[in-house]
């Protein structure tokens, strides 16, 4: 193993898994792809008591590293570099600080003890200071263009808009189910219908004909009614995920006030899960929203994309892009899974699907509204070669 991480500290929420993978990346990006080195993550008892011992400093500090190459402890054959320990007390303090996620400032500190094992020393001189924090800018940059061009992302595609058409006239056509059979031969790796308690465009008999036709995943979007969720029940989807509903809107307005009806929606995740169903909440990207989402025991979040997908500037859209990949990295943090959807077209999807803590989009009339000049099979393509 490259990385061995452990944790020794309770009382923050964290995906080592993530942190892992990233320690990983970094030894690649460094040119070490075959070394080894130590994480130990420590409340900030530990941390001082280390600093006391070997820095006589009496204090906790953020992070420690100790390498191996210094003690002259290195092992023919292998490339042990050493340990690094961070305080999460300390990263937390400092995180709440620079109004940042934990993760973004654990990446931080993993490069700067990284470095540190790799021989620079902030402490030696000012010149080697600065020398030390272009390279931690560099990896960090290098670190993040790696995870944005490493995504598996999924495309999970929305047929809603077929049968709207279907409903302008009252027939039989066109047939969201053989739309949906038609994404899935393109590469999609799901299908979303959402059925709504006015039937205004998805009807009972299209979600029953989609479950036993669906090979991918089936993700029914549901609001929270009892009507609709005996339904799912009875259907047994791969995922149901609950979103607002309002009769009088076109499309779904904002995420759920999660926060706001945790008792109502901790009944419906119940239900789901006793009936093995995964849950996703689509949410606002917005803390309290996600904090809420785990509280209540969903499987997964949807980041709504919405209000970056109407920016009217470059600005506005870059402020509301890092609003959902800060949502995102707190997602992960607090265990949940993460999707992402609404208003994503061809223009404004790859930076969203770059996130490297993003699973899948999901996104429909962008697609049908490409399909009507291309056709469904040329327009889920077009859309999958926009995706790392």
């Amino acid at each position: 193993m490259a990385v061995a991480l452990r944790c020794d500290t309770a009382g923050h929420t964290l995906s080592l898994s993530l942190l892992t993978a990233r320690a990983e990346q970094l030894l690649d990006l460094c040119g070490h792809a075959a070394a080894e080195w130590s994480i130990a993550l420590v409340g900030d008892g530990e941390i001082a008591a280390l600093n006391r011992d070997y820095r006589q400093q009496d204090r906790p500090t953020n992070v420690l590293a100790f390498a191996l190459r210094e003690a002259g402890a290195e092992m023919p054959g292998r490339e042990l570099l050493g340990d690094v320990v961070i305080s999460l007390d300390t990263a937390a303090r400092e995180a709440a600080a620079q109004k940042i996620t934990l993760h973004q400032r654990m990446t931080v500190l993993l490069i700067h003890g990284l470095l540190h094992l790799l021989g620079f020393d902030h402490e030696r001189s000012d010149q080697e200071a600065r020398r030390m924090e272009a390279a931690e800018q560099r990896l960090l940059a290098a670190l993040e263009h790696t995870e944005r061009r490493g995504t598996m992302v999924k495309l999970a595609i929305n047929v809603d808009h077929v049968a709207t058409v279907r409903q302008a006239r009252g027939g039989a056509e066109p047939d969201p189910v053989l739309a949906a059979g038609i994404c899935e031969l393109a590469g999609a790796s799901g299908i979303v219908v959402h059925l709504r308690e006015d039937r205004r465009h998805i009807q009972d008999r299209d979600v029953l004909l989609l479950r036993q036709t669906v090979k991918t995943k089936l993700n029914l979007e549901m609001g929270a009614a009892r009507e609709i969720i005996d339904f799912a029940l009875r259907l047994k989807p791969d995922m149901v995920t609950l979103v607002p509903e309002k009769r009088q809107e076109l499309t779904t307005e904002g995420g759920l006030d999660v926060a706001g009806q945790q008792k109502k929606l901790a009944a419906v995740i119940r239900a789901m899960t006793k009936a093995e169903i995964p849950v996703s909440l689509f949410v606002d990207p917005d803390p309290k929203q996600l904090k809420a989402a785990q509280e209540i025991g969903a499987t997964f979040v949807e980041i709504h994309t919405g209000r970056y997908a109407d920016a009217r500037s470059e600005a506005e859209a870059e402020q509301e892009f890092e609003l959902i990949a800060a949502a995102a990295e707190e997602a992960c943090e607090l265990g949940l899974r993460v999707n992402a959807g609404h208003g994503l077209n061809y223009r404004n999807t790859a930076p969203v699907a770059g996130l490297g803590t993003i699973e899948e989009l999901s996104i429909g009339h962008a697609v049908m509204a490409r399909a009507m000049f291309v056709g469904i099979d040329q327009a889920v393509r077009e859309m999958l070669a926009l995706l790392p």
